[in-house]
């Protein structure tokens, strides 16, 4: 009988030695984060009290006066383009009301022709507001990304200027509303505006 014997494969990852260092570190880690006491030189190290905040983006982000500044920024470029777009609705509606109302009593081809203009009138706005809507969306994405790293910023010189040790941002699955700091950031970012 010729039976082959297959070599062991080697673990990726972590060796088995170093799971005790391993196991430690992650102990260690999650007694950080949860503000749990260290013991012994651990605890002189990490100081005696760990203190932890939370932001929420999205409002940080809608109550920011950058992002003010942007949505501003934003209305006026793009209000020829939402001026036009109502006044093609405005035509379209007046087109289809003439057609539902008088279709009836004007020509065959008369009506034939006022439905293909109101068709495609129709497709037209439904195209310039797709496209409105996608280069809104882009410039309101280059807006935000363009002020982030001054929010960022604010946020952590705020948690500094606090002696906070961590800052969690959303999402998260729960935490304590005393411990929430985005108004106070909010607030921050206004009152350095103003200067």
């Amino acid at each position: 009988m010729n039976a082959k014997i297959k070599p062991r494969r080697r673990m990726r990852g972590a060796r088995l030695a170093d799971a005790p260092g391993v196991a430690m570190r992650a102990l260690l880690a999650g007694a950080l984060l949860c503000g749990l006491a260290l013991p012994g030189p651990l605890a002189a190290q990490a100081g005696s009290e760990l203190k932890i905040a939370y932001v929420d983006m999205q409002r940080l982000l809608d109550g920011a006066p950058q992002m003010a500044a942007a949505r501003e920024r934003l209305a006026r470029e793009f209000a020829a383009r939402d001026a036009a777009l109502k006044q093609d609705q405005g035509r379209l509606a007046s087109m289809e009301t003439r057609l539902r109302e008088e279709g009836a009593f004007i020509q065959r081809d008369e009506a034939e022709r006022l439905k293909q203009q109101t068709d495609a009138l129709r497709r037209s706005v439904e195209r310039s507001r797709e496209r409105m809507r996608d280069e809104l969306t882009r410039r309101t994405r280059e807006e935000a990304d363009r002020a982030f790293p001054a929010i960022s910023e604010a946020v952590a010189e705020y948690a500094r200027a606090q002696g906070i040790d961590l800052v969690l941002t959303s999402p998260v699955i729960y935490y304590n509303a005393k411990i929430d700091i985005t108004d106070r950031v909010i607030d921050s970012l206004r009152s350095a505006g103003a200067e």
